[in-house]
C-alpha cells in the first residue's frame, strides 16, 4: 500500500533467511548506501532474522568483473541498438540487486522521477530506478511483500512497474496548537516513507505558538512558544532525517492573520496596540500583521531570509487564511492608508500585503504556498494554492493558470473514515472537468492534522492508518477504487507501521490504563473498541452548548482522546450483518459470530460499571455504557425474531428504534460506532426492507 501502477504475479516464493544480501550497482549516492542499510535493518526486524548490514550490503561487482560487464553492456548497446540495462545481468549472488542510474538531487525538489521496477523471482529479486527516489519506493514495496509463509518468511515472484499519479502527496502536521517532539515526528516520518508520501509541511506558527527558533528574532520562541519548540540544530537534523527517506519538509508560518504568536515578543509588527498573550482557546481571532507599514516587510524579509537559509526546499508557505480583518477596521492609520492607496475593502488589503510578501518569499530564491484566501489578482504566476474549501476552489486555480494542492476532504482532525478519505480525488467534482493542461497544474494533495485535540500520546492515532488511505489515493493509478481490499491491505499496513516505531496501536492500550488506573482493562476497551471520536467541530460545538471553554489548558485524557478514529470492531461486526443479510439470514455460522459479539456488547456494562465507579476520567461514560449494552440486547432479540420467523409488536419496534436513535447520538464526544448495523438486524426483524450498509 499504495497499489502499484502494474503489478503481475509470478510463480513461486523468494526465501529470505540470514544469507539475505544486496548488491547495489550503477551511480554512487552516499542517502542510497544508507537507504540500503535501513533497508537491512527493517526487514531483520520484521522478519526477527539477524541480517548485519555491515556484511549484508555490498557495492558493485568485483573490479575485475564490473569492467567487463560494463563493456558487454556497451557492446550489446551498439550492436543492437537498443540500451541494454546493466541491472538486469546476473552479477553474483547477491539475493536483490538494486541499480540506479544516477544519484537523486542534494535538495529533492518536486517533481523529479520517482518510478521505479522491481522483479522478484524465486531466486533471486532486481529493483532499478532512474534516480535514488526510486529505489527508496522500491525498498519499501518489497518489504510489504515480504510475509510469513509455511516455509518460512518469504517474497512472492511479481513484476511491478510503479510510478506515483501526483508529484505531491503530503501530510501537514500543526505543531502550534499542541507541540509535537520530534522523536514523534521522525516515527511519523517513516510512516510516511512506508506508504510513499514525500511532503511534511509542518505548520510552525498559529496565535497558540511558535515553534522554530529564530536567532535574528529570538523573542519569537522565547516569548510565544512556552519554551516548546524547535532549535534550529533540530530541524536540520530532522530535514536530513526527511531527505535521507525521500521526503521534503515545507515550513509553513501563518501571515498576516492566526499570528498572535508572533505578537507577544513583537507587538509592534502587528495592526492593534497590544500587549499580546499566546492565545489559549481555538478558533478566529483578530490579532493581524500591519499591511500598512514599511517595518512589518522589514521584519519579514530578514525573518522569511533566515528561514529559507534553516529550509532548503523550494517552497515556503505563508499561510494567509481566515482574517477577519477588525483590526484593520479599527486602526484609524490602516483607515487612512486605504483611502489614499485607493484600497476598497479589507480583501484588497491582504491582496498588497500578500503580493508583497511574495515579492520577498521570491527574493530569497523561494516559491510561495498559502490556503485559498492568497489567490488574488496580481499574483504571481508561481505561487501555489493550498485549498481547505474544496475542488471548486482548486478548479478555479488551475483555470487561471495556478499549481493548486488539494487538502480539503483530507482533515485527519474531523474523524471521518478511511473509505471517507479514500473517495476524496484532487481531480473530482469541478477538476474532473478541467482541460488535461489545467489539469496537470493540480500536483496532488496534503492530509491535514490540526492540533486542537493532539497530543503526544495520541497524535499518530489521528494520523495512522488512516493517512496510508490518502496516500494511495494520491500515489495509485485513478481507477484503484476497491474499498474492502483498501481496508485488508490498511489493516496490514496498520501492524507494519508500529515496526517502525509508530504506537497508533500501542498507545491506545496505555492510556486506557491511566484512565482505568489498573491494567485489567478488557472491559473498557470493548466499548472503546465499539465507538469512535466525533469530529473537531462536533466537540467544540458541544463544549460550547455545556459553557466549558475548550483551551489548550485543557487535559487531554478522556476516552474520546484515546480511542482510535476508527472502529474496527464496528467495521467487522458490519461486514458480517452485511454478509448475513445477504445469505438470507440462513449462514449459521456468521450468525454465530454475530450472537457472540452482540453478548459480549450486551454483558459488558456489568463488567465495566466497577472501573466507572471508582474512576473520576471515566464516570461520563455511563451512559455511553449503557447504550452499548441495550444495543447488545436489541441486536439479540432481533435474531431471535429472524430465527423464529416471528414479527416483533409495533411497541417493541418503536421503543427499540427510539433506543437506537438515542444511542447513535454523541455521548461523552463520542459515537457508538456500531449503532448503523445493530439498525440493520432490528429492521429486518421488523420485515423492513434491508437498509443501505453502513458507512465503514
Amino acid at each position: 500500500m499504495p497499489l502499484p501502477a502494474k503489478l503481475q504475479l509470478g510463480t513461486g516464493w523468494l526465501t529470505i533467511d540470514q544469507s539475505f544480501s544486496v548488491a547495489i550497482e550503477g551511480a554512487k549516492d552516499s542517502r542510497l548506501d544508507r537507504a540500503a542499510q535501513r533497508f537491512v535493518t527493517n526487514l531483520s526486524r520484521q522478519t526477527g532474522i539477524p541480517l548485519n548490514s555491515a556484511t549484508a550490503i555490498g557495492r558493485g561487482t568485483e573490479p575485475k568483473l564490473a569492467r567487463p560487464i560494463q563493456k558487454m553492456v556497451d557492446k550489446a548497446s551498439r550492436e543492437t541498438g537498443t540500451p541494454v540495462r546493466a541491472d538486469l545481468i546476473a552479477v553474483g549472488k547477491a539475493t536483490l540487486t538494486v541499480y540506479t542510474s544516477s544519484p537523486s538531487k542534494s535538495n529533492q525538489e518536486a517533481g523529479e522521477d520517482e518510478s521505479y521496477t522491481l522483479d522478484v523471482t524465486s531466486s533471486s529479486a532486481t529493483l532499478s530506478a532512474s534516480n535514488t527516489l526510486g529505489i527508496l519506493h522500491g525498498f519499501e514495496t518489497f518489504l510489504q511483500l515480504v510475509q510469513s509463509t509455511p516455509n518460512g518468511f518469504a517474497a512472492p515472484a511479481v513484476h511491478i512497474e510503479d510510478k506515483p499519479r501526483f508529484p505531491w502527496r503530503g501530510l501537514m502536521i500543526d505543531v502550534s496548537r499542541h507541540f509535537t517532539p520530534i522523536d514523534i515526528i521522525k516515527h511519523n516520518i517513516d510512516g510516511m516513507a512506508a506508504v510513499k508520501l514525500n511532503v511534511l509541511h509542518l505548520h510552525l506558527s498559529d496565535d497558540q505558538g511558535f515553534r522554530i527558533e529564530s536567532k535574528e528574532f529570538p523573542k519569537l520562541q522565547q516569548m510565544g512558544s512556552d519554551g516548546l519548540y524547535f532549535t534550529q540544530v533540530e530541524m536540520r537534523d530532522l530535514i536530513e532525517y526527511a531527505a535521507d527517506r525521500g521526503i521534503r519538509v515545507v515550513p509553513e508560518f501563518d501571515m498576516p492573520g492566526h499570528a498572535t504568536s508572533w505578537f507577544v515578543g513583537y507587538p509592534e509588527i502587528s495592526s492593534g496596540s497590544g500587549p499580546y498573550s499566546i492565545e489559549r482557546r481555538w478558533g478566529i481571532f483578530d490579532p493581524a500583521m500591519d499591511p500598512t507599514r514599511e517595518e512589518t516587510y522589514k521584519f519579514l524579509d530578514k525573518f522569511i531570509g533566515e528561514m529559507s537559509e534553516l529550509f532548503p526546499d523550494r517552497f515556503f508557505h505563508i499561510g494567509g487564511d481566515e482574517v477577519n480583518g477588525k483590526q484593520w477596521d479599527a486602526n484609524p492609520k490602516v483607515q487612512a492608508f486605504m483611502r489614499a492607496h485607493q484600497i476598497k475593502n479589507n480583501q484588497e488589503l491582504q491582496q498588497y500585503f500578500t503580493v508583497r510578501v511574495q515579492k520577498i518569499v521570491a527574493k530569497h530564491h523561494k516559491l510561495m504556498i498559502g490556503w485559498d484566501e492568497i489567490l488574488s489578482p496580481g499574483m504571481s504566476q508561481d505561487i501555489v494554492i493550498q485549498s481547505w474549501r474544496g475542488q471548486a476552489s482548486l478548479a478555479a486555480a488551475a483555470k487561471q493558470d495556478y499549481r493548486g494542492l488539494l487538502s480539503s476532504g483530507y482533515y485527519l482532525d474531523h474523524m471521518e473514515t478511511a473509505a471517507q478519505y479514500y473517495a476524496v480525488d484532487p481531480l473530482s467534482g469541478d477538476a474532473a472537468n478541467l482541460s488535461a493542461e489545467e489539469q496537470s497544474r493540480i500536483l496532488g494533495g496534503e492530509a491535514c492534522m490540526w492540533a486542537e485535540f493532539v497530543t503526544p500520546d495520541n497524535i499518530e492515532s489521528r494520523v495512522w492508518p488512516r493517512t496510508a488511505a490518502v496516500a494511495e489515493r494520491l500515489w495509485s493509478p485513478a481507477e484503484t477504487q476497491d474499498m474492502d481490499g483498501m481496508y485488508r491491505r490498511i489493516a496490514a499496513m496498520s501492524w507494519r507501521l508500529e515496526w517502525l516505531g509508530l504506537k497508533h496501536k500501542s498507545n491506545y492500550i496505555a492510556m486506557l490504563g491511566r484512565m482505568a488506573g489498573t491494567d485489567d482493562v478488557a472491559a473498557l476497551r470493548v466499548l472503546g473498541d465499539a465507538v469512535r471520536p466525533v469530529g473537531l467541530g462536533v466537540r467544540e460545538e458541544a463544549a460550547e452548548r455545556a459553557g466549558v471553554a475548550q483551551t489548550s489548558t485543557v487535559p487531554l485524557n478522556r476516552l474520546v482522546d484515546a480511542v482510535p478514529p476508527e472502529s474496527e470492531a464496528a467495521n467487522e461486526f458490519a461486514r458480517a450483518v452485511n454478509a448475513l443479510v445477504a445469505s438470507n439470514f440462513k449462514d449459521a455460522i456468521i450468525e454465530a459470530q454475530i450472537r457472540a459479539q452482540l453478548e459480549t456488547w450486551r454483558d459488558n456494562r456489568a463488567r465495566l460499571q466497577p472501573l466507572l465507579d471508582n474512576s473520576a476520567l471515566l464516570r461520563e461514560l455511563v451512559p455511553a455504557s449503557q447504550s452499548l449494552a441495550s444495543l447488545g440486547a436489541a441486536g439479540l432479540q432481533a435474531l431471535d425474531y429472524l430465527d423464529k420467523g416471528e414479527h416483533p409488536s409495533d411497541a417493541w419496534k418503536s421503543q427499540t428504534l427510539a433506543m437506537i436513535d438515542q444511542a447513535s447520538q454523541p455521548q461523552a464526544d463520542l459515537l457508538i460506532a456500531v449503532a448503523p448495523a445493530v439498525q440493520i438486524l432490528v429492521n429486518a426483524s421488523t420485515g423492513a426492507p434491508p437498509a443501505p450498509p453502513p458507512t465503514k
